[in-house]
């Protein structure tokens, strides 16, 4: 099944739901970034989680940035996700592993640890919003649920999975349920929708079960008026890096210490932390950045 992300609503308006499969991304930024089990876990997690809630964002362009900061030994995860449908991401140590938790699955948890969790949204005009919270569990999906709890003021469940086996990745994805306002305040919906998700066993057996995420929906919401939104996008792994935005960072090094690695290193090479393209800049890619550096200079640019 290609990854994809639905829309949907449920009680009068008042609920709104999302969900995606994110399998063929995780797997792709497990072979891109060569992760382990436990940092695949976390990576495609906060990936999905990104997808998720860039979904509700309106204007061309969107993007949420979320940073894990703890102090395990994963080393922390960005990730950059938006409204189109694409993201990227990357971890600190990207071979870090662990024994099972308590519940017998990945300790994403441990691999995170203590710390922070930080989102920026860019809305596609003006200054970004960015908030931070303290990290729960180090598990991402309770972290995130807090932070739109605590941020966001907005009632949120968030179910996320990542099923990584000797095959790689054979299932990934998540679902976001929100109460908005103008139902926030029926107490016994908000508590029958938690009980709900907290009966769930997870989101990956539900895929490996065969569900959709129509069936998904259909299962916990069904009775409560579901809507489920025609329009079914399309979610893939792509990074926006390219040979001229490297050669704009190493301008941004400066005349010196441009003329230093063109005699000391006979050129440059950039690695993308996002993708892992390995970017090389010759001697005369250099010395064409400090002359540019040099005319700019002469004409006070």
């Amino acid at each position: 099944m290609a990854d994809q992300l639905i829309r949907a609503t449920a009680a009068q308006g008042g609920i709104r739901a999302v969900g995606a499969i994110t399998t063929r991304l995780t797997e792709e930024a497990r072979n891109r970034h060569k992760l382990s089990y436990v940092a695949t876990a976390a990576l495609g997690r906060t990936m999905t989680a990104g997808l998720l809630m860039a979904s509700s964002m309106k204007r061309t362009g969107s993007r949420v940035n979320i940073r894990v900061k703890g102090d395990g030994p994963l080393g922390g995860i960005l990730i950059d996700a938006g409204l189109d449908g694409t993201v990227r991401g990357y971890v600190g140590n990207s071979s870090v592993e662990l024994p099972p938790n308590s519940k017998g699955k990945l300790d994403v948890g441990g691999a995170v640890g203590k710390g922070f969790l930080y989102v920026v949204r860019d809305i596609g005009y003006g200054y970004p919003y960015s908030s931070t919270v303290e990290l729960v569990s180090g598990e991402i999906g309770d972290d995130v649920a807090h932070y739109l709890i605590s941020s966001e003021q907005t009632p949120s469940a968030i179910v996320l999975g990542v099923f990584v086996g000797a095959n790689g990745v054979t299932a990934a994805g998540g679902i976001l349920v929100q109460v908005l306002p103008k139902a926030a305040r029926d107490e016994a919906l908000v508590e029958t929708l938690e009980s709900r998700v907290a009966a769930l066993s997870g989101f990956t057996p539900l895929l490996q079960a065969g569900k959709s995420l129509t069936d998904i929906f259909g299962d916990l919401l069904g009775d409560m008026g579901v809507t489920i939104f025609p329009e079914t996008q399309i979610l893939r792994y792509h990074c926006g890096c390219s040979f001229d935005r490297v050669l704009g960072a190493l301008k941004m090094l400066g005349e010196a210490e441009l003329q230093d690695m063109i005699v000391k290193d006979n050129g440059a090479e950039a690695t993308c932390d996002f993708c892992g393209t390995v970017y090389q800049a010759s001697r005369d890619d250099l010395a064409q950045l400090v002359v540019d550096l040099q005319a700019e200079a002469s004409a006070g640019v």
